[in-house]
């Protein structure tokens, strides 16, 4: 090899050992903790002594590392609530992909933020553990030389909001345990706390007159969707669920549980305390809190007044269906985004698979049990990617117990077993969301961003395609469904792995309302999923099996 070539080589390889992308590194102990979110002390679940968790604020593409020490009396485990960890279900945090860290030690997440951007939030999936904190925002900015379609923000926050219980996170797994309901919410939190019209404090945020901020929003309680405000001032939707979207301005929001948006509001009101006001929807019991915006230099106190919350009942779904129908895909913003290099749209490509789903409550031996078309979700002892992976999967669970379309007794007959589905890697695949209960639910699909085409009252048939959106809608994880109504979803499953496709509400998600869609990959290479990583912990029937040959 002459010199000119011998530099080029090493020239090339310095360049491609600098490429690699960031490296962010976090710490986190778990411990229990009192605080009073409804002013009633009670144990919560904090992380290095607070909650809401560390903001995990990075950049798309980047490496995200974070060592985890569980010191609770009680197994736990964190999941990335829409990451989408490409190739590496690994990390995923559900019981179906991962051994629980065990008290008094620790396990490190490694994973990567691959091509995307947008809101997010992490949670534990342990024992009823989501009900007492441990959870937080991740932001995730788009690459410096990508233009995103807003200026920057003078200043940007973290809000997450949700119902909250008194009774305490192992009282309600009892309840559960016994087949009984944890029942209604005792009221909402604004980042951990709440407040009512007219109470003293230090505001959450301040404001100078002008400026532009973006605010973050993540609904990551137990059940309970809720609308938002900000008292006399309008928000612009920039993001939602890790899309832009084309910006309208809005007076209030609803955000189901689950789901994550970003809005900018402008200070453009006379010098004052503003409220923000949080409230629940399609409750029986309404519940409201506030927190405080306040204009820098200001003494003046919020009105008592607030803005009105949207209808509720009927008219309240016709109302939340519209605000859906509203937000549509920027398709001409810059960012990370599916099939970036535009060789297919959605709306062209032919389905190769329907797979409609019918939510159930039922009781089985006077137990509370949640169902998809009459299978309810039971967590085997081995994760099932474990099983999967080392060749037992025989031993621990059957594939496809489930149908593609429900029963005709779904409301009747239910069984109780690990509900997988068997699903073929990069088919192009259909999801229908029924809802015949009278309550809202709210959907999410780990692994995956798919595209919101249509949610509308009464029941699906193969005719409502019609009326779905086949050219902007938004690619997101989490889609709501509103009593009485049905949603379609739709996307490519190429991304090989054991995907969580859950209830968004815990009670629901707990007594088996939710499945995995197993991808596999035939290639079984490496450019297709990443080998099971060297520090996997390993429990139930695999504990002590040698590890298979990794892929190539």
């Amino acid at each position: 090899m002459d010199t000119r070539t011998f530099g080029f080589f090493t020239l090339l390889l310095i360049t491609l050992v600098k490429a690699e992308d960031p490296y962010h590194f976090f710490e986190w102990k778990i411990t229990y903790g009192t605080m009073s979110p409804l002013g009633i002390p009670q144990q919560v679940i904090l992380i290095n002594d607070k909650f809401p968790g560390p903001v995990i604020n990075c950049t798309s593409n980047n490496n995200i590392v974070v060592n985890v020490f569980n010191n609770l009396d009680e197994p736990f485990l964190m999941t990335w609530n829409g990451v989408q960890h490409r190739k590496n279900s690994w990390v995923d945090g559900t019981p179906g992909t991962m051994c629980p860290i065990q008290p008094g030690t620790n396990f490190t997440y490694k994973f990567q933020v691959k091509d995307q951007i947008g809101s997010y939030y992490y949670f534990p999936t342990t024992a009823l553990h989501r009900a007492a904190g441990a959870m937080g925002v991740i932001q995730i900015h788009s690459r410096p030389l990508i233009p995103v379609p807003f200026d920057n923000p003078a200043d940007e926050f973290a809000v997450i909001v949700g119902d909250w219980f008194n009774k305490g996170h192992k009282s309600m797994k009892n309840l559960l345990d016994g087949g009984k309901s944890i029942g209604r919410p005792d009221g909402l939190h604004i980042n951990g706390k709440s407040a009512q019209v007219g109470a003293q404090g230090e505001p959450s945020w301040t404001f100078e007159a002008g400026k532009t901020y973006r605010f973050r929003f993540c609904n990551v309680g137990m059940r309970t969707s809720v609308n938002f405000r900000f008292q006399g001032h309008d928000m612009k939707l920039v993001e939602l669920e890790g899309s832009h979207v084309m910006q309208n301005d809005y007076m209030s929001l609803d955000l189901h549980v689950g789901q994550c948006l970003s809005v900018l509001v402008t200070a453009d009101q006379p010098p004052k305390d503003y409220y923000l006001v949080v409230s629940s929807r399609f409750t029986k019991q309404p519940h409201t809190t506030v927190a405080t915006v306040r204009y820098k230099g200001s003494n003046s106190p919020a009105s008592p007044e607030l803005p009105p919350p949207p209808p509720d009942h009927t008219a309240g779904i016709a109302w939340s269906i519209n605000q859906f129908r509203s937000y549509r895909w920027n398709l001409t913003a810059s960012a990370a985004r599916p099939n970036p290099q535009g060789s297919y749209h959605y709306g062209q490509i032919n389905i190769t698979r329907t797979i409609k789903l019918v939510n159930s409550r039922n009781y089985v031996d006077g137990k509370l049990r949640f169902a998809f078309n009459g299978v309810s979700h039971v967590d085997p002892k081995t994760p099932l990617k474990l099983s999967e992976y080392f060749g037992v999967a025989d031993k621990e669970f059957k594939y496809d117990i489930i149908a593609d379309e429900p029963p005709s007794d779904v409301e009747k007959n239910v069984k109780i077993a690990p509900n997988v589905v068997n699903a073929t890697y990069r088919n192009f695949v259909e999801i229908i969301f029924e809802n015949r209960e009278n309550t809202i639910q709210t959907y999410h699909l780990d692994g995956y961003s798919f595209f919101a085409v249509a949610v509308e009252p009464g029941r699906w048939s193969p005719e409502k395609r019609k009326n779905y959106n086949l050219e902007d809608a938004l690619s997101r994880h989490n889609v709501a469904v509103f009593p009485g109504c049905w949603a379609a979803v739709m996307l490519t499953l190429d991304n090989a792995g054991m995907w969580s496709l859950r209830s968004e509400m815990w009670e629901r998600f707990y007594l088996g309302q939710q499945l995995y869609v197993s991808v596999l990959s035939p290639e079984r290479s490496l450019r297709d999923e990443y080998s099971l990583p060297e520090t996997t912990q390993l429990c139930g029937i695999v504990a002590n099996m040698p590890k298979p040959p990794g892929y190539i």
